[in-house]
């Protein structure tokens, strides 16, 4: 089934292509027909300038979506490929700036080892910044196409912001790979129900952590809110941490790895920093919220009218109670 849609979608695209073509000469030619109707050379000129912008567009296309050169990927470390590989990788990183040796050695595998670890840790703090940012999207955004759009393109730019950092030259036709790469590791691109308790648990624990408990006090009315927004910030989360983590590892393959391997280890420290993530924002959250909740009790008791000469005994009560309230509530803020 999926070679027939295959087939089916490049022929489509033949198609499209085809046709494209001939509508555009078709006007190219009418256009130069009314232009050589004004001056006997306007319409030889036009094709030759239309020619010229499309041999351009050609010329400048093709580096942009064909892929580079890549030699195989080794099958371990000890392969005869390894050489070639660590040298082709040594062409291609950019030398980090805290390298201790930044002009490359005869021994590339070890000088692409080391300047790996230290993009590694950059990537992993350009995932937790945007991650901690989706956290916020995910929990006052949700369920919204404001939301969805928001931490998509968040994610999108994890991606290649690892992506740039990890490749001296970029390629568009490369980047769309990664980007396909990393989603179909992510959790629901093929949908397995046994994988889905794995991905699920990080994002309960640190929905319901220790820190989250100790802010939300027994009998809040509030706390199944609470518990939604953190809930909706964690996935976020926990899902932009997954797609930076899996993008690194993939612009830093030097063998031929399994891709549950992947998976099992970018799930392993995509939790940790979501804990990490959400034990941050958590009483960033829980404050800005509660802050918000009494700031809105304090202005619906100002609605309550004061006591008038005419007013009976139930006005006095509620007036003096509603007085008494908003005391409470100024002082427990101050």
């Amino acid at each position: 089934m999926k070679k027939k849609v295959t087939s089916f979608l490049y022929a489509a695209l033949l198609a499209a292509i085809l046709l494209t073509i001939v509508f555009i000469v078709n006007l190219i030619s009418a256009v130069a027909g009314l232009l050589g109707m004004l001056h006997p050379y306007a319409g030889a000129v036009f094709i030759l300038f239309s020619a010229v912008i499309f041999i351009a567009t050609l010329v400048t296309g093709i580096p942009l979506f064909s892929l580079p050169k890549r030699p195989e990927l080794p099958e371990h470390e000890n392969s005869k490929e390894m050489g070639a590989y660590a040298a082709w990788l040594a062409s291609r990183l950019p030398g980090h700036s805290m390298h201790p040796e930044p002009l490359r050695k005869e021994n590339e595998l070890r000088w692409v080892r080391t300047n790996m670890k230290f993009l590694e840790v950059d990537s992993l703090n350009i995932t937790k910044q945007i991650a901690t940012r989706n956290f916020f999207v995910g929990a006052f955004a949700q369920n919204t196409s404001y939301g969805t759009t928001t931490s998509l393109l968040n994610i999108l730019k994890v991606i290649w912001n690892i992506y740039t950092i990890h490749n001296r030259d970029k390629n568009l036709r490369e980047f769309i790979m990664l980007v396909r790469s990393v989603y179909d590791c992510l959790p629901l691109s093929d949908f397995k129900k046994e994988d889905i308790p794995a991905h699920i648990k990080p994002i309960i624990q640190s929905s319901f952590s220790n820190t989250l408990s100790t802010l939300l006090p027994g009998g809040n009315l509030l706390t199944p809110f609470f518990l939604n927004l953190f809930l909706a910030g964690s996935t976020n989360t926990y899902l932009t941490n997954l797609a930076g983590i899996i993008a690194t590892r993939h612009c830093q393959l030097l063998t031929k790895e399994d891709k549950k391997e992947i998976i099992q280890q970018s799930m392993f420290e995509a939790s940790f920093m979501l804990k990490e993530i959400v034990r941050e924002c958590n009483p960033i959250i829980s404050v800005t919220i509660s802050n918000a909740v009494k700031k809105a009790g304090i202005e619906s008791l100002d609605t309550v009218q004061s006591p008038t000469s005419g007013s009976g005994l139930a006005q006095d009560i509620v007036s003096h109670l509603a007085s008494s309230l908003k005391n409470i509530l100024k002082e427990k803020e101050s």
